[in-house]
């Protein structure tokens, strides 16, 4: 990513973000770049974004400031091709507006896409929040090597892993999940001649005949009429015994990627570089038919900043969220936790990393910076937040037996002399001998302490001196 300021009017901030992907294919350039509500993440599975809103808004509000277009080049994996847009918007008709098109035969074997576009803005006040995303972005993220370049910055974050996890697959919907539009669209998809026991089997997750025809009894409704016998009022008493029937499976988790916490644990070390680490991936859960993975990193010592109370990472999906941080979830969770109980005194160096994954995330508001306060996801990150700290416990409570190691160590050598000589007098052996022996079991024991505590090296001889 670099950022550049335009030499005659500060304000005018140029944006150019490029990457190493897939590509887009030049035919679908022009409606994912400036055509509003298009985008091919209208199925069931864990996505970034939904609606094919984020680059458009950023488009839309480049050509109301600056009136420059957004330009685009892009080139796929096996075409011989690169592509290069200059694009707007038609606000009206919401449809794109190619003001440039070229097409060049690649010299290299190049691919992936480069966004570029030009907006007015303040970057010096936008500076250090785009820093802090960037680098939760790296964290989240550390199977990607990431570069910012700006005025007064050179942020350069190397990947952490070349593993990548599993990409989500798509999936049915979940019974609970349902609404009357919903229904509708899937019985103009599956076709109003079937029968409802057919359509239910066919089109959700986990149903099969027996629960079919179970729900269709326990919700009134003969399992084989045919679809178009459904009117408006029976579509909305179907969504509603839906999302009542308390016998339908849990949804699937294969819609969901989650990060994992080898990953996970990689991203941490290497943004947050802290003395100890304890990472927990929960098992699936569900709310409201819609599947999610709670996954939980806590940071402790080294470079975290130190704070009176621990310092939030929160993610959905993979996407930081760097506002409103007081009423997500995550921060409830963590204040009502008595953090003395897991041996930490504040001010101290304590983060906690928050990521949610699901195919519909509890967010409060259209802002989507902060996760709702939903029963069951409140649950899961208590158990899990509490399952890192109970770790945490354990390794300070090992670094507690290692200094009191070398405390005796230091008692010791403070009457050393003494009670060498007194041994020496009662056991006859000289005093040498019994002074470095004395030593080296004291060494011996501190050096276990250590290796139980799993401490670098580096700290264990700090410790030591």
């Amino acid at each position: 990513m670099i950022v550049k300021l335009d030499k005659e009017d500060q304000e005018k901030v140029t944006v150019r973000v490029e990457d190493n992907g897939i590509g887009i294919p030049p035919s679908e350039i022009p409606n994912a770049f400036a055509r509003v509500f298009y985008g091919s993440k209208y199925v069931l599975r864990q996505a970034r974004g939904v609606f094919g809103l984020g680059v458009k808004m950023a488009v839309l509000y480049a050509q109301i400031t600056t009136a420059r277009p957004i330009y685009v080049k892009s080139s796929t994996r096996r075409s011989k091709f690169e592509y290069e847009y200059k694009l707007l918007i038609d606000i009206e008709k919401n449809l794109p507006i190619i003001t440039e098109l070229k097409v060049r035969r690649l010299v290299e074997n190049w691919h992936g896409t480069i966004v570029e576009l030009t907006l007015n803005g303040n970057w010096y006040m936008a500076k250090s929040r785009i820093e802090e995303y960037i680098r939760r972005t790296a964290l989240i993220a550390p199977y990607a090597k990431i570069t910012l370049e700006g005025p007064d910055i050179n942020l350069k974050l190397e990947r952490a892993s070349d593993k990548l996890p599993e990409p989500p697959q798509v999936g049915k919907h979940h019974p609970c999940g349902v609404d009357v539009e919903l229904l509708r669209s899937l019985i103009r998809k599956f076709g109003r001649s079937k029968t409802l026991a057919e359509f239910l089997m066919s089109n959700f997750d986990g149903v099969g005949q027996i629960t079919a025809r179970k729900f269709c009894v326990w919700a009134g409704f003969d399992p084989n009429m045919k679809l178009k016998e459904l009117g408006l009022r029976d579509l909305e008493r179907l969504a509603s015994r839906m999302r009542e029937f308390p016998k339908w499976r849990r949804p699937k988790p294969i819609t969901l990627s989650p990060l994992g916490e080898e990953l996970l644990k990689r991203g941490v070390e290497n943004v947050l570089k802290p003395e100890f680490v304890a990472v927990v991936s929960r098992p699936p859960a569900s709310y409201g038919g819609h599947p999610f993975i709670v996954e939980v990193a806590l940071a402790y010592g080294g470079e975290v900043p130190e704070s009176n109370s621990p310092l939030l990472l929160r993610f959905a999906n993979r996407i930081p969220l760097l506002y409103d941080e007081g009423v997500d979830v995550s921060r409830k969770v963590i204040a009502s936790i008595d953090w003395s109980i897991y041996k930490v005194k504040f001010p101290a160096k304590l983060a906690i990393v928050t990521h949610i994954c699901s195919t519909k995330i509890p967010f409060k508001g259209v802002g989507k910076e902060a996760i709702a306060d939903v029963p069951e996801v409140e649950r899961e990150l208590t158990i899990a937040i509490r399952d890192v700290a109970r770790k945490l416990r354990s390794y300070l409570s090992k670094i507690e037996r290692l200094y009191e190691v070398k405390r005796k160590e230091v008692t010791v050598k403070k009457y050393l002399n003494e009670v060498v000589r007194a041994l020496s007098y009662v056991s006859g052996h000289e005093e040498k001998v019994l002074k470095r022996k004395l030593l080296a079991l004291l060494r011996r024991e501190l050096s276990r302490r250590g290796r139980e505590v799993n401490v670098s090296e580096e700290y264990r001889e700090e410790a030591c001196s």
